[in-house]
């Protein structure tokens, strides 16, 4: 099997281009791949690029602290926000409220459906869920501030029944975290809270033509990872970075480990 590319952040953060839409996973603090968007941004306040990026997640990433997304709250970064929680960004909703990005809140259930629609080549996302609610076109179709004038959702009829419609969008770069990886590029999430949209993202990045980037603790030899542990195969991955934050993570709520009670 062909080898991955190993790669700093910093060397990440310059694969990302202008006008990307860039696709990332987590939720709020677990599993967000905190080296590579923090990289990200790094670049951005020292070069002025990546500019006018679309950032599009299902689950609020960041703890209000200036991490996960708010590492994108920078005047001219951002151009577009596609968010399904908005909550933990406090940086990124001061751009809204202040009209200078176009941002959408959706269903996180309806988004982590779009990231799998796009991996699998379809027109797009067609669903009921949001019907008569926020998310509705008729409604407000998700839109948050002035500037967002564009229907992400459209409203359509199938066989005289009321759906809503999310159009197909390519993913230009999908960035992830992991736990470890081995030289293939296969990803292993261990000490992740969850998968959440892992496979998807990369997925629905790879279909698009676009670029998967993983940052992980550690990498092995091929071969020596569980292949039954592999939540994102080695074929979607384009490129792993290796960076320790462990220093976030508290072992006893891992999922292979327990805190002993005591024996009434």
């Amino acid at each position: 099997m062909k080898q991955v590319k190993v790669i700093t952040a910093q060397e990440a953060a310059r694969l990302v281009k202008d006008n990307d839409v860039v696709a990332s996973n987590g939720f709020v603090g677990s599993a967000q791949p905190e080296a590579l968007t923090s990289a990200l941004e790094s670049r951005f306040l020292e070069t002025g690029t990546p500019k006018d990026l679309t950032l599009i997640y299902a689950a609020s990433q960041g703890n209000s602290d200036g991490r996960g997304g708010d590492h994108f709250a920078h005047e001219g970064m951002l151009k577009k926000a596609i968010l399904g929680h908005w909550n933990a960004v406090t940086e990124l909703q001061k751009l809204v409220n202040a009209n200078k990005i176009q941002a959408y809140n959706l269903p996180q259930g309806t988004l982590s459906q779009y990231f799998r629609d796009v991996a699998a080549h379809r027109v797009g996302t067609i669903t009921h869920v949001g019907l008569e609610t926020f998310a509705d076109p008729r409604v407000s179709g998700g839109r948050l501030n002035d500037v967002t004038k564009e229907d992400f959702v459209k409203e359509i009829q199938i066989e005289g029944q009321d759906q809503l419609f999310y159009p197909r969008m390519d993913i230009n770069v999908a960035l992830i975290r992991g736990t470890y990886a081995d030289e293939w590029g296969n990803v292993v999430l261990s000490k992740e809270v969850a998968p959440l949209d892992a496979t998807a993202i990369a997925q629905a990045a790879r279909n698009s033509g676009g670029t998967v980037i993983v940052q992980v603790e550690k990498i092995f030899k091929g071969g020596v990872l569980d292949p039954k542990l592999v939540k994102v195969p080695g074929v979607y991955v384009d490129y792993i970075v290796e960076t320790a934050e462990s220093k976030y993570w508290d072992n006893p709520l891992i999922v292979n480990m327990m805190r002993p009670l005591p024996v009434k």
